[in-house]
């Protein structure tokens, strides 16, 4: 029979005879962890922002996509000479012949018009307090051509 030998007090499997817990294999392999953590950390967030930027193009391409179909809706309905007829009417104020166009003003928008007043001679009136742009315009040009006179005040 085999007699062993008893440990000593003090040596157990963490006492100083026994292996350290870092040895080298484990620094290498940590050193190589960390070096492969440091080589494809940039391509990984290349990656990430590209797929990002895909992302946005996509919904970019979507709604420019959509904003054509839109576009040519509204050019469809554009070639409907009923809709055209409807437009004109409404923005640009035209009546058909035989008929009388009316253009109500509302008395309340601080307007200066009376009840019997023309509304059109009325916003005519409100426009001569204010000279025309190509005044001013021509004033500057004047005053340009003359840099000692004080240039005159609106």
């Amino acid at each position: 029979m085999a007699i062993r030998k008893a440990a000593a007090p003090g040596r157990g499997p963490g006492a100083a005879g026994a292996r350290p817990r870092f040895t080298g294999r484990a620094a290498v392999l940590a050193l190589v962890l960390c070096s492969l953590v440091a080589i494809l950390a940039y391509p990984t967030r290349q990656f990430i922002a590209q797929r990002a930027d895909i992302a946005a193009r996509r919904a970019a391409a979507a709604q420019a996509r959509e904003r054509v179909d839109e576009l040519r809706r509204e050019k469809a309905r554009w070639q409907d000479p009923a809709y055209v007829r409807a437009q004109a009417r409404a923005r640009l104020h035209y009546a058909l012949p035989g008929e009388t166009p009316y253009v109500s003003v509302d008395p309340d928008a601080g307007g200066t018009a009376g009840a019997g007043e023309d509304p059109v001679g009325a916003a005519s009136s409100r426009g001569a307090a204010r000279p025309p742009w190509y005044t001013g315009v021509w004033d500057s040009v004047d005053a340009a051509d003359h840099p000692d006179r004080p240039a005159p005040r609106p």
